[in-house]
């Protein structure tokens, strides 16, 4: 890389920033969303930061968003506490890299490492990108969690229709016979629907805190991040029965949030949305869609995503970097000392934060 376009650090809340991130992801033919720096802001509490290490620039490039977390922001923190650690955005994340070789991402590195040394990162965990070709070399433990599904757009709506599970198909067939019909709203139009769908989706699911976003979190993404989403809004009787919020990045798209109401399952709604999805995302030009996966390896839920695509099965991988072990070691005691988790989860990362 020149060495005029070495490694340097980008804060989304700086002007300045944030111009050169979004020049920067504008060079990257992919472009994906969750890159941006409009969606790394989303996922950044007050206390927190969102930044871009980067190195490269004018056609090929490393690009790794992060949030920055003061760890003295912890309830179990001690006095006078300086470290922070570095998380990727909920999602899939970089480290993002086009034409850039193993020799540019071993400087990254180096100069990644140095950086995190003179911030005080303990450590850094990321959530890596499902298309392995978009990443850098990366010098971190990596491993396999549960799988995901992708669903490719490549060939005919009719070659794709054909290939998902004959369940699908039966169950779509059925929902249009039951009049129900799909309307794509990319500017929110229907935000209160939605979030009346997905509160009701997410307290019958029991579902984690982290995952019951409040209305101002969409209402920050539908003004920072237009034209890069859409919702699907299933209707019955002019009604929403079930909804999702698609990210939309210029080769991919990403089933985000969303749900169904449970009155409305017999009518089998969400089959007819994702054809929809799947339909739109054809007449789009996109490669392919990101439906994720369930909440364990093999559940109910991944097995019906996975009749969408059959063959869509791919490896959702994580990387694990510790930057300063000692300053790692003393942590999880500090935590141990103060906070006893219920259920331990001896495979979370950082340990401290289980």
């Amino acid at each position: 890389m020149d060495t005029d376009q070495g490694f340097r650090v980008l804060d989304a809340a700086s002007p300045e920033g944030r111009e050169e991130w979004i020049a920067l992801w504008r060079e990257w033919p992919d472009r994906e969303v969750m890159a941006h720096p409009d969606y790394v802001r989303l996922f950044a509490r007050p206390v927190d930061r969102g930044v871009a290490l980067v190195a490269g620039g004018r056609g090929r490039a490393i690009l790794f968003p992060l949030v920055l977390r003061p760890l003295a922001a912890e309830p179990w923190a001690r006095p006078g506490e300086a470290r922070w650690d570095a998380i990727t955005p909920y999602g899939y994340g970089g480290p993002f890299a086009w034409n850039a070789g193993p020799a540019e991402a071993a400087t990254f590195w180096s100069e990644y490492r140095s950086w995190c040394r003179e911030e005080r990162l303990v450590a850094t965990f990321a959530r890596l990108s499902l298309f392995p070709q978009q990443l850098a070399p990366i010098e971190a433990r990596i491993e396999v969690r549960a799988p995901n599904v992708v669903r490719s757009l490549e060939g005919s709506l009719d070659e794709i229709w054909r290939d998902y599970s004959s369940k699908v198909r039966k169950n779509v067939n059925a929902a249009e016979r039951a009049g129900l019909t799909v309307e794509i709203d990319q500017t929110g139009s229907r935000l209160e629907e939605f979030l009346a769908v997905y509160r009701e989706t997410m307290t019958r699911r029991g579902a984690d805190d982290r995952y019951l976003f409040p209305r101002e979190f969409f209402e920050s993404t539908i003004e920072r991040l237009a034209p890069h989403f859409a919702f699907f809004h299933v209707l019955s009787g002019g009604s929403v029965v079930s909804t999702e919020l698609v990210l939309c990045s210029e080769r991919h798209l990403y089933s985000f949030l969303g749900g169904t109401l449970a009155e409305a399952f017999a009518l089998r709604p969400n089959d007819l949305l994702k054809h929809h999805i799947v339909k739109w995302g054809v007449a789009q030009g996109k490669r392919a869609f990101v439906l994720g996966g369930g909440y364990a390896a093999g559940d109910g839920i991944f097995r019906y995503k996975l009749a969408f695509a059959p063959r869509g099965e791919v490896p959702f991988r994580v990387a694990s970097l510790v930057h300063d072990e000692g300053g790692y070691s003393e942590l999880v005691a500090a935590r141990a000392a103060e906070v006893q988790p219920d259920t331990p989860r001896p495979d979370y990362f950082p340990t401290y934060r289980a």
